[in-house]
């Protein structure tokens, strides 16, 4: 920035009036929250493609997602961390710089294990691209526009899963300028491009005003524990459980314990712990954790569906694709309702997102069953609704509340959550479903164990309800900056 501009930063911050370029930032940030899960989705309807063109096995299919999936999870507290202590501008850049690479090496991989290593180095950059997003939204945004941003933050996500479950069908089948699999991979070029070229011009930076030593210990710790968590969360079900991941689940609370015994006695040396302890003594922040847990965990709803379209059903991926498009434009549609919404009804625009999502999935259950033929558009509709206030309302209630100098932190941690709760869901809500399913092939097999999942998925979301119910009163906001945060 010239020196102009960082004085009327500054003095705009201290104003509480946020960066004067925020609105030109958000779409650059928004690209990395667009990205992760755009990704994740798109690969999904390329994989037949990729096991007959490299010749994978079914495993390696299978970890191409897997490896992802976990790797992203398991390290984004520490990449939301590394923004607060070296810059969060900088971290986005490197970030988006890497997972742009990595998407080069993907697209371009001569067989499994380099394609598995280019989703492992996507994952790793992943999670020092996505934490800057909300951490910055945060920081760059004053009270009274963060709910605005939010709003576009949970859009971003509806978009990112509406093109994912269509974009993938679309360029695999299309086979532009000759790729066809590698299409899905390369796609994220010219969109990570533009995002480093709007981060040099429009992206502020921000960052803990005195630069901490990494806690090592506490990444080593944290990440021995999400991993002993996630890992079998994502392969269990597909490797049938054998022993060894069901000791990795079973030791993994005692990581967890160790970690914050670890975490304590750094605290109590004086240094600087990975994530403060402190933050889950705020009713706000550990209840809304809890709730994003309960939330994410309907992600199983898209394997259910889908594996009822096309196992039941026999549609084309893409046309089960389609199939989800109410949900996804419901939840578009919402995302853009959903700040004014906080603004009117402040916590309890999250118990109104519950309740719309309980009568959207709950209709779901007798329209796919026949008792209701014909409303399964329309209960999809709703239900994309309820998820797209939800959305919004949670990362609020989680991010509203705390200090800036938190910021990367609480941010990792509420990205994390949402994949553990997605990882969760899959394990538990599908491991309902094949159970349910048995070994029956036929339509009313797949209907009855899809109706189960939808019951499952409709009782997580009135403990969510009820869970909202418990939060405070708007969350006071922290006055902009604080002496800690520094600004340039």
């Amino acid at each position: 920035m010239t020196a102009l501009a960082e004085i009327l930063t500054k003095q705009s911050l201290a104003e509480g009036e946020g960066d004067p370029r925020r609105w030109l930032a958000l779409p650059v940030l928004l690209t990395g929250a667009f990205l992760p899960v755009l990704d994740f989705n798109v690969v999904n309807l390329a994989l037949p493609a990729i096991r007959q063109n490299l010749g994978a096995t079914s495993s390696e299919v299978q970890f191409v997602i897997s490896a992802y999936a976990a790797t992203y999870a398991v390290f984004l507290v520490t990449g939301g961390r590394l923004g607060d202590w070296l810059g969060r501008k900088q971290m986005f850049m490197l970030g988006v710089a890497g997972f742009t690479l990595a998407s080069v090496l993907c697209g371009f991989a001569w067989s499994p294990a380099v394609l598995i290593a280019g989703r492992i180095l996507q994952g790793l950059t992943a999670t020092v691209m996505a934490p800057q997003v909300l951490s910055s939204i945060r920081v760059l945004f004053p009270p009274a526009d963060q709910g605005r941003a939010l709003a576009l933050y949970g859009a971003i996500f509806g978009l990112a899963n509406i093109a994912g479950q269509i974009l993938g069908g679309v360029l695999v089948s299309s086979h532009p300028f000759g790729f066809t699999w590698q299409a899905v991979f390369l796609i994220n070029i010219p969109i990570g491009l533009s995002a480093l070229i709007g981060s040099v011009f429009f992206l502020g930076d921000s960052r803990v005003d005195h630069a901490q030593k990494l806690d090592v210990g506490g990444v080593v710790l944290l990440s021995a524990t999400l991993g002993l968590l996630v890992y079998p969360l994502v392969e269990g079900r597909e490797t049938g459980w054998p022993s060894w991941i069901v000791c990795m689940l079973v030791v993994s609370p005692f990581a967890l314990f160790a970690f914050i015994q670890f975490e304590k006695r750094l605290i109590g040396r004086g240094g600087s712990p990975l994530v403060d302890l402190s933050l889950f003594r705020e009713s706000g922040f550990a209840i809304g954790v809890a709730m994003a847990l309960l939330f994410y965990m309907l992600s199983a709803f898209y394997l259910t569906f889908s594996v009822y379209l096309q196992g039941g059903l026999h549609l084309t991926p893409l046309d089960a694709g389609l199939r989800t498009l109410p949900f996804g434009i419901g939840y578009f549609v919402a995302s853009f309702a959903s700040a004014g919404i906080m603004q009117r009804l402040g916590p309890r625009a999250l118990t109104l997102g519950f309740v719309v999502q309980v009568l959207g999935f709950g209709a779901m259950i007798p329209a796919v069953t026949g008792t209701l033929p014909g409303y399964r558009e329309i209960a999809l509709a709703v239900a994309g609704v309820g998820f797209g206030i939800v959305m919004p309302s949670v990362i609020k209630a989680v991010i509203g509340g705390i200090d800036q100098r938190h910021a990367g932190l609480a941010s990792g941690i509420v990205i994390s959550t949402f994949q553990i709760g997605a990882a969760l869901g899959v394990a538990i809500v599908g491991g309902v479903f094949f159970s349910a399913l048995g070994s029956g092939q036929d339509v009313a097999a797949y209907t009855h164990a899809f109706a189960v999942a939808l019951g499952c998925n409709v009782a997580l979301l009135v403990f969510g309800g009820v869970l909202s119910l418990w939060l405070p009163g708007e969350p006071p906001i922290a006055e902009l900056p604080l002496p800690t945060e520094k600004v340039t």
